[in-house]
């Protein structure tokens, strides 16, 4: 019987002492296993194709395909040729295409101001599908205002953030165009970067006309601590780098510096018309010169200015007040309008200079006198009260015709 346990207790010991051999190896085995795998894992990875294209460290800027650059301007043309088309592209009022068929059908070739800047950033979608729209010779222009909404949200992709348009004022200009409005100005660097990106933008889509809206509003008040010549050199030099010729003007009211004129290709500015259609022939309109304060509401045909300049351009000038000149002008009969419009078409063009005629324009609500689409528009479209056309039509087909 003491053998018979004997010889249980020494299997049990020797069935122990095997487990335990094997747990041990097992352990053993199972510690290293993490070494033996770890060079094949690395080896199974995907290989690099499966990897999708789009996955990179840092979001990439997407650059739309430029078009070629187009031919250059001609100055000559714009002053024969030349039409108000006041924001045409931000948006065809009452958005019907019809004021875009109606310049479409004209023989305009410049089209001054067809994009419009004043409190409002260029919506480039909705100012592409418009270009689209046009005639593929007409030459429209931007207008840079010299107001801005300090509210607006555009976003600035160089440094991926919005602009601070608050950041852009002149000092003590706030609210001077009305609630949260200002005065933008050159001086300010966030104003700079901000012309910078938008003329670009519009350069790159070939725009070749800028025209600077009140321009001592936007500069430094002393001439000689002036930061045009650095805004001016920079989108020349950008229309370099396109291939392209660009033209850039401004509306320098009273101004006549020569140096500084010459800074521009053109300078602009009002006609000053009484109710019979009739022009001054001193250096400042009687009907804004504030004498007390030596101001001047400039009549840039006159010697004082037009010497200076390289090229002058004259409109029929609106400020949205009843009594600018698209007031006067709106306020006449249909033989009056057609009578002044021939009359100073012909005197400033034979003399050089460039009359812009009047196809989009502002009135005030409140003006009378005939008008466009509705009581703020203005366009010489016979399907409204102006019934303009045929005159229009007569003076651009009579510049076509002339060599």
């Amino acid at each position: 019987m003491k053998a018979f346990f004997s010889s249980k207790i020494i299997l049990f010991i020797l069935l122990v002492a095997i487990l335990g051999w094997a747990m041990y190896w097992f352990v053993v085995f199972s510690e290293k296993q993490p070494e033996i795998m770890e060079e094949p894992a690395e080896a199974a990875l995907p290989a690099p194709a499966l990897v999708p294209e789009t996955t990179v460290a840092e979001p990439q800027k997407i650059i739309r395909p430029l078009p070629p650059p187009p031919p250059p301007p001609s100055m000559e043309r714009m002053k024969r040729e030349g039409c108000v088309a006041d924001g045409l592209l931000n948006g065809d009022f009452p958005k019907d295409g019809k004021t875009i068929e109606l310049v479409n059908n004209s023989k305009c070739y410049y089209l001054s101001r067809a994009i419009e800047t004043w409190l409002e950033p260029p919506d480039w979608k909705d100012i592409d599908e418009n270009r689209a729209k046009l005639r593929a010779d007409l030459l429209p222009g931007m207008f840079l205002a010299e107001a801005i909404d300090i509210k607006r949200n555009y976003y600035y992709p160089d440094e991926n953030r919005d602009f601070d348009f608050g950041d852009m004022c002149r000092k003590g200009s706030k609210n001077f165009w009305g609630e949260h409005t200002c005065k933008p100005s050159f001086a300010r660097e966030e104003y700079r970067k901000y012309v910078r990106f938008i003329t670009r933008a519009a350069m790159d889509r070939n725009i070749q006309v800028f025209l600077i809206g009140q321009v001592y509003h936007q500069d430094a008040k002393d001439q000689e601590d002036t930061i045009v010549p650095e805004v001016v050199a920079d989108m020349r030099q950008y229309a370099a780098i396109r291939g392209m010729t660009i033209f850039i003007g401004a509306q320098t009211n009273d101004i006549d510096n020569p140096e500084y004129l010459k800074l521009f290709d053109f300078i602009e500015g009002g006609v000053g018309i009484d109710a019979a259609g009739n022009i001054e022939s001193g250096p400042c309109f009687s009907r804004w010169w504030k004498k007390e304060g030596d101001w001047c509401w400039g009549l840039l045909w006159h010697e004082r200015f037009a010497k200076n300049a390289r090229n002058v351009f004259l409109h029929f000038d609106w400020s949205g007040k009843i009594g600018d000149d698209m007031s006067t002008y709106t306020r006449m009969d249909a033989e009056t309008r057609a009578r002044t419009v021939r009359k100073l078409y012909g005197y400033f063009t034979e003399r050089g200079m460039g009359f812009l005629l009047p196809y989009v324009a502002r009135l005030h609500v409140d003006n009378g006198g005939c008008y466009g689409p509705a009581k703020r528009y203005y366009t010489p479209d016979n399907r409204f009260g102006c019934k303009d056309e045929a005159v229009m039509n007569e003076l651009l087909q009579k510049a076509r015709a002339t060599p």
